[in-house]
């Protein structure tokens, strides 16, 4: 095998986001539910004899991405985790926004550790990807373990949604304002709430698409009039929205067709549906 092409790289949403404190080395403690969505990223790989990592961009609209992105981070590490002297070229056709606390960057990641694992043929377990993968980033485990889950700790302690739990197929409108956030300014601001009181898988079970809140979106509506904007469209709309994330993405369960003509043209506004699993969950051993 020495290609892969049309590989995709699902965004998520965060159905809740609740901020329930705040460990003594700074980081938040949180739990939220991941939700795997239809909007995607396509990766195509090309094997390479030599140990070269390059990477190419196919959509020319969206930004630039830098030279170092998520996507060759992911192959060097996973080079130097198996001593694997093959190379890869990789191009991206970006489709997932950037800033949106959509996982975009790190759904790609997790998508190249899937992916080149099969085409260098290197075998390893879901567990070896989890690990190398959280080292590029906390939300990169998720999509290596494929299920929608509940979320908890630092994001590290994933449990798959089961049995009641289990997420009913719908479809979300999901809006990009142009503006991003930065989420390092977020979990800064001395505004964030972080005494959210815990809540249960079953609490979430009884109201899956209604329960909670995100705890970032006040202090994500101070700092970007956008999200707030955007919010105040859905529910216009006849919906509830509420911010994913660390933002700048809003989204909504569709009840009611939205007239998309009364939105900003800057606005990158999709209708999206939930998906069961990764499309290449069955790629992993485990």
């Amino acid at each position: 095998m020495r290609s892969l092409y049309d590989i995709p790289a699902p965004a998520k949403l965060n159905l809740f986001l609740h901020i329930t404190g705040q460990r003594t080395d700074g980081y938040h403690l949180l739990q939220s539910v991941f939700m795997l969505i239809d909007w995607q990223d396509l990766l195509h790989f090309e094997g390479l004899q030599s140990a070269e990592i390059s990477r190419q961009d196919l959509n020319t609209q969206a930004p630039a991405l830098p030279a170092d992105d998520l996507c060759t981070r992911a192959a060097k590490a996973l080079q130097d985790a198996t001593g694997c002297t093959q190379g890869v070229r990789i191009s991206i056709e970006k489709s997932i926004p950037s800033q949106a606390g959509m996982g975009g960057g790190s759904s790609d990641a997790a998508s190249t550790l899937i992916a080149l694992n099969r085409l260098w043929n290197l075998s390893l377990s879901r567990t070896a990807l989890e690990h190398i993968g959280v080292q590029l980033g906390a939300d990169v485990p998720f999509f290596i373990r494929g299920h929608n889950a509940w979320v908890e700790g630092i994001g590290e302690e994933i449990t798959p949604l089961s049995g009641p739990a289990t997420l009913p197929p719908s479809s979300f409108w999901v809006i990009k304002p142009e503006a991003g956030l930065n989420t390092q300014s977020i979990f800064r601001s001395p505004n964030l709430q972080r005494d959210t009181k815990h809540a249960t898988i079953e609490d979430f079970a009884a109201d899956h698409y209604g329960f909670g809140h995100n705890d970032l979106q006040p202090v994500a509506e101070a700092l970007c009039s956008d999200v707030m904007n955007a919010k105040n469209w859905l529910n216009a709309q006849g919906m509830h929205a509420r911010m994913t994330g660390s933002g700048s993405a809003v989204f909504a369960q569709k009840c009611n067709v939205v007239d998309l003509k009364t939105a900003p043209s800057s606005w990158q506004i999709k209708l999206c549906k939930n998906l069961e699993k990764h499309p290449l969950l069955h790629w992993v051993p485990e």
